[in-house]
């Protein structure tokens, strides 16, 4: 089968970032299939490059995660008539596997369906438009009815639709209850991320002394509000507690933001690591005793599905969540961390004390981290579920 893959922040491991569609693209060449992935990226012509068996087109169509809403807009609107442009010269395709955010790629594969007589099957990474209009970003009347009227007509005219997580799936099947929607989270890399004991050389380099560290890796945008983490900071720094060493590998729009509001907190035991490919990541999960996964306190928000999540249950590091939703049930239930009240700093202090206190507890909770990644989330057994769902 002849499939176009449309995703237009497409990530190889060596670049960092999500990888998913990675991953994806390359178990569909590994399954026998032929693709070809429309992207973009940030330089000034067009380039087409193999990739591991995947034929990929760089589009010359500038984006940053600090763009405002303007400028976000008019990368959308360019990437909607270039990738178009471009998919339309590829022929013989059989099916068009399309990947959101944002939303308006799904509007490339629809034009596909209407005027090729393409299917496709839509991936729904996050639920846009509503994500960002809780945030705040979207606020005219007019452009939010457009836009769900949209999100609306690419789920209906889907082949099939992909889940990130179960409440998304139920928030796509109230829109479109007839839609087959299937729920596949993001992946864990079981192959590459091993659990090992610490590496002390990289422990000094970065200098930490015995301390339990607890590391934020990802993205420092409006969604993620570290504000959250830095209050937690500030409470340490007001306990005079010294148990614990905050490490923060991140890039985005409010990352200068966060790093002068922990500078003037003058808490010694943080520090900030450049934002990274995926063996960067692997080190700091290595001095990691526990990863923090960061979302703003909007109902809409506990739908994700985070990569970093998946990362550190690989790396069998226990995972501490400020969100409510299915991520809390998972952690829970399957003894992997805890859920800490992200505008109760005490709380997260209060509820990590027993793992600094009791190794025992802490390595339980870590191969239990591994343990569901290899038994659920592992990329072998993901990937294995996209080619089932698109053939």
């Amino acid at each position: 089968m002849k499939i176009l893959y449309i995703h237009q922040y497409f990530k190889t491991p060596e670049e960092g970032g999500a990888i998913r569609s990675w991953h994806i693209a390359s178990g569909m060449v590994q399954a026998g299939h032929e693709v070809h992935l429309i992207t973009s990226h940030n330089k000034p012509e067009q380039i087409t490059r193999l990739i591991n068996g995947i034929t990929v087109t760089y589009l010359p169509i500038a984006y940053d995660n600090a763009f405002g809403f303007f400028k976000r807009t008019i990368s959308f609107l360019r990437f909607i008539l270039s990738s178009y442009s471009c998919a339309k010269k590829i022929g013989g395709v059989d099916l068009c596997y399309a990947t959101s955010t944002p939303i308006t790629v799904g509007f490339v594969s629809l034009l596909l369906k209407r005027n090729k007589n393409i299917p496709y099957i839509f991936e729904v990474r996050d639920l846009w438009p509503e994500a960002p209009i809780q945030m705040g970003v979207i606020k005219n009347s007019l452009l939010k009815y457009f836009l769900f009227k949209l999100e609306k007509n690419i789920y209906s005219h889907a082949k099939k639709i992909i889940a990130l997580s179960p409440s998304m799936k139920d928030s796509i099947v109230k829109m479109c209850p007839a839609k087959e929607v299937v729920v596949i989270p993001n992946m864990s890399d079981c192959a590459f991320f091993q659990y090992k004991e610490k590496n002390e050389s990289l422990e000094k380099k970065i200098g930490i002394d015995g301390n339990f560290v607890v590391s934020y890796i990802g993205s420092a945008g409006l969604s993620n509000n570290l504000t959250y983490l830095v209050d937690i900071i500030d409470y340490c720094k007001k306990i005079k507690n010294t148990d614990l060493f905050f490490v923060i590998q991140a890039a985005g729009s409010e990352l200068n933001y966060i790093q002068d509001e922990i500078k003037k907190i003058n808490y010694p035991f943080v520090k900030f690591i450049p934002y990274s490919n995926k063996q960067g990541v692997k080190e700091v999960l290595n001095i990691s005793d526990a990863v923090y996964i960061s979302f703003d306190s909007k109902p809409i928000l506990q739908t994700n599905s985070p990569n970093k999540f998946f990362d550190a249950l690989a790396a069998g590091r226990m995972v501490i969540v400020n969100t409510e939703g299915w991520l809390k049930d998972i952690i829970e239930k399957e003894g992997l961390g805890f859920y800490a009240n992200p505008k109760i700093p005490q709380d997260f202090i209060d509820k990590i004390q027993p793992y600094i206190n009791d190794k025992t507890r802490l390595h339980a909770s870590q191969n239990n981290a591994r343990r569901v990644a290899e038994d659920y989330f592992s990329t072998d057994i993901l990937v294995a579920k996209v080619i089932e769902t698109i053939c």
